[in-house]
């Protein structure tokens, strides 16, 4: 079971990731982190399901701090995460 968000994030930026297919979820975001600093949150918006699983594993190998995920609500997956 997942736990999801119950809270709004303020996040900093926004990264459109709707209608992209693994892997360009994960491109997208690793060139947007670069125009980031450290300590801003990033809402990253995707249909891929993919994500739920990827953006996790893809901050724990980069050292970037996943905040979690919101519930997903028709097909459309809202994730945040803090650059290190």
């Amino acid at each position: 079971m997942v736990d999801y968000l119950t809270i709004d994030y303020k996040a900093d930026a926004t990264l459109d990731c709707k209608g992209l297919l693994c892997p360009m979820p994960i491109v997208k975001l690793g060139k947007q982190m670069k125009t980031m600093q450290p300590g801003q949150t990033l809402e990253i918006l995707a249909t891929d399901i993919g994500v739920e699983s990827d953006i996790p594993a893809w901050c724990q190998s980069t050292k970037n701090e996943y905040i979690g995920m919101k519930e997903p609500k028709e097909g459309l997956y809202t994730l945040y995460i803090r650059k290190a």
